[in-house]
């Protein structure tokens, strides 16, 4: 993603006037889909976030774990941003970082991988939402092999309405 993106993506969410204050949610979230699905050796990814109440602004700290069908496992934390686009739908931009084991499956080229993605996603009326995300995973060239990976998602998020 650019950093002209990025910086449209954050000014958007900045003057949006729905998200002037945390609200909201925590969620648990829930995906599956194709891991690596831009080659043709991809597999079945499956994965599992918790993604606390926006803080301010439409950011919402996340922690997650996901598998393929491969034996690799990513374990992450970072940021997911939701911005209102139009009523009840909602485009999430995501940076993500974590460890990474491989098991059988692709070679990333280390354990420290950065996740950075796109969800667009519907919210029903009682907070649940349901989307679809494409997601790329690398290393930063911080290892002498990146050959980095995409997944293409389906998502479903269930609202939790913890009292705090």
């Amino acid at each position: 993603m650019s950093k002209w993106m990025i910086a449209l993506l954050v000014t958007a969410s900045l003057t949006s006037p729905a998200l002037a204050q945390g609200q909201g949610n925590d969620h648990i979230a829930i995906y599956g889909g194709v891991f690596d699905v831009l080659d043709d050796e991809n597999s079945v990814q499956a994965g599992l976030e918790y993604r606390f109440v926006d803080v301010a602004y439409g950011i919402r700290p996340t922690v997650g774990i996901n598998v393929d069908e491969e034996s690799a496992v990513y374990g992450y934390a970072g940021l997911n941003l939701d911005i209102p686009i139009v009523s009840s739908v909602y485009l999430t931009p995501n940076f993500m970082v974590g460890a990474y084991s491989q098991g059988s499956g692709k070679d990333l080229g280390g354990a420290l991988e950065f996740r950075s993605g796109l969800e667009l996603s519907y919210a029903f009326p009682n907070d649940s939402r349901l989307g679809i995300a494409f997601n790329h995973i690398s290393n930063a060239s911080i290892y002498n092999s990146n050959p980095g990976a995409e997944a293409l998602l389906v998502v479903y998020q269930h609202p939790l309405n913890w009292q705090y």
